[in-house]
């Protein structure tokens, strides 16, 4: 059997018979790495075809993961057979959650099993214990030889297994070392295969960049059914479940979880559990998000201070390009000039609010607090700026106005134009413009 020499890109996967300085694929400098592979004989063999219609769309059937949020992020919970790859930045909860679930599954009775490519058992078992009862249908093994772990998967056949992580697997008789785009490619495949045979769901747990993107091969992506992120501030105790792919469901829904000393724990209504005391002061509006199917109330806060050099513009949680152009709109539409003094904007609670309809409120934040105006704790605001200083409309406002009225709004600030439910006890001003806006936080609610 013949052997050849190709150079495989570390950050894309992209193939190339001969070494480059930059990747054709995706443009990296310096990301080639040195690959034997031996060409294989074809095979010819017969293909049988199956009318599509006589295919029963029904037979997938879902296994409940034991996690609320995760659940409601993968439409209902794992399908036999298939691969999920969980990633996300160190410390944010990408091992606790992968324990989680196996605890859950185990404590119901099922098999699970447990990778461990990272840690030692001993620390495995310190987490578990954290979380309370150990089943004991739940295994665990510490090994890296991605040989080792399909021969487990295979005897064991468990309903659940997770690979911790698929960067530390590594097989001893390809020539490249752990951790590189061959060694996770080929461990990928095998465990990959393996699981749809045994019709085991199958866990990934991958590692990040320092750029926040998924590390290894772009190829592992388009080999697993579905791809979840979970993310967050590892300072706080907020973190995000997000599905980028999902080939038995749509994307789009996001979970929250909160971090706590137990592990994480579901957060069906976080506006409720992380709500803190509304104080009418200056610089203090709220607004409600649109992420997924969810309705979150958001407190925006800004603070507006003479500066003693040169003007600070400092954004946590909201988007830095934001707010710099609703400054910019202040100061030509409004007569909110800003640029003599430092600004502050942030989200309290941890929330990320970065979508345009959350413009309204971090103008009338900036705005109070510049102006030294208290906006009343009642009134929430929504809606998007744009450069002329008009109020556009934005998707889901009815929701989001019931929802602003679930948790004590009684006053909401709208654009004018946009489909809108009449929401009983709920006083609506529709504004055309940011001034418009402004005058009625101002005056309009007294």
């Amino acid at each position: 059997m013949k052997s050849h020499t190709v150079h495989v890109c570390r950050e894309c996967g992209t193939t190339s018979p001969r070494w480059t300085g930059r990747c054709a694929g995706c443009g990296e400098w310096n990301s080639l790495d040195e690959e034997r592979t031996a060409a294989k004989p074809r095979a010819v063999s017969t293909i049988a075809t199956t009318s599509l219609r006589d295919v029963d769309d029904d037979a997938t059937t879902l296994i409940a993961t034991g996690v609320g949020e995760l659940d409601r992020v993968l439409g209902g919970g794992f399908v036999a057979g298939s691969t999920m790859l969980l990633f996300g930045e160190p410390g944010v909860g990408k091992s606790t959650l992968a324990l989680m679930l196996l605890r859950s599954l185990a404590l119901k009775g099922d098999r699970v099993l447990l990778i461990a490519a990272e840690e030692s058992t001993s620390q495995v078992a310190l987490r578990a214990h954290r979380m309370g009862e150990v089943p004991a249908n739940l295994d665990v093994a510490a090994t890296t030889d991605v040989h080792a772990a399909e021969q487990l998967l295979r005897e064991r056949r468990p309903v659940l297994c997770v690979i911790d992580s698929i960067s530390a697997m590594s097989d001893a008789t390809l020539p490249s070392v752990a951790g590189s785009v061959p060694q996770i490619r080929h461990a990928a495949e095998r465990l990959c295969s393996a699981a749809k045979e045994c019709a085991t769901a199958l866990i990934l747990v991958g590692h990040v960049t320092k750029d926040g993107e998924l590390a290894g091969p772009r190829t592992l992506e388009h080999l697993v059914d579905t791809v979840v992120r979970i993310e967050g501030d590892r300072h706080g105790t907020l973190r995000f479940i997000r599905a980028i792919k999902h080939r038995f469901g749509p994307t789009g829904e996001v979970g929250l979880l909160e971090m706590v000393s137990e592990g994480l724990r579901d957060l069906p209504d976080a506006a409720l559990t992380l709500r803190g005391p509304r104080l009418d002061v200056p610089g203090v509006v709220f607004t409600v998000t649109n992420d997924g199917s969810r309705s979150l109330l958001v407190e925006m806060q800004a603070l507006v201070a003479s500066s003693s050099g040169s003007p600070r513009r400092v954004a946590h949680q909201v988007s830095s390009q934001r707010l710099s152009l609703l400054l910019a709109v202040l100061e030509a539409r409004c007569g909110v000039d800003t640029s003599a003094s430092d600004v502050f904007a942030a989200t309290a609670g941890g929330l990320p609010a970065s979508e345009p309809g959350v413009d309204v409120a971090l103008a009338l934040a900036v705005a109070s607090a510049a102006l030294d105006f208290a906006v009343p704790s009642s009134l929430a605001a929504v809606g998007e700026v744009g450069l002329a200083g008009e109020l556009r409309a934005v998707s889901g406002l009815s929701r989001r106005v019931r929802e602003a009225y679930r948790l004590g709004a009684t006053t909401v600030i709208v654009p004018a134009a946009g489909e809108l439910e009449e929401v009983p006890a709920v006083t609506v001003h529709r504004c055309h413009s940011l001034a418009e806006a402004i005058q009625a936080a101002q005056f309009g609610t007294k």
